[in-house]
């Protein structure tokens, strides 16, 4: 009996997987993309967010960072993104982002999608 769950589990665990990816894409979409962009070289309020992770907070070339974001000493990755997006002016005092996302599986899925946008 488990050799035939198995095959329709992998399926399950496959469209969880998916839709995963799908649910970071449409929060992305939801709460982060009227500020920032996903492609190459377009900045929007917001710096681009495309290979985020390893990129040293306020540094991109061209962006308008508060001094606090630029003096934050940060290097984007999982941890720091995360604890930033849960509360960001409390982790970066004087940044301008404003916007926070306190649901833990919310932030872990846009952070999946940032990642995964990153190594493409």
């Amino acid at each position: 009996m488990l050799a035939t769950l198995l095959p329709v589990a992998g399926l399950f665990c496959a469209s969880a997987v998916a839709a995963q990816e799908a649910d970071g894409e449409r929060l992305f979409r939801q709460r982060c993309a009227a500020c920032h962009a996903m492609e190459a070289g377009q900045d929007k309020i917001g710096p681009r967010l495309l290979g985020v992770f390893g990129r040293a907070a306020g540094s991109l070339e061209g962006v308008n960072y508060s001094n606090a974001m630029q003096s934050s000493g940060i290097t984007w990755d999982r941890r720091s993104l995360d604890t930033f997006l849960a509360a960001p002016r409390q982790v970066i005092r004087g940044t301008r982002m404003t916007v926070s996302v306190p649901d833990p599986a919310q932030r872990a899925a846009i952070i999946d999608y940032l990642q995964d946008q990153s190594t493409d």
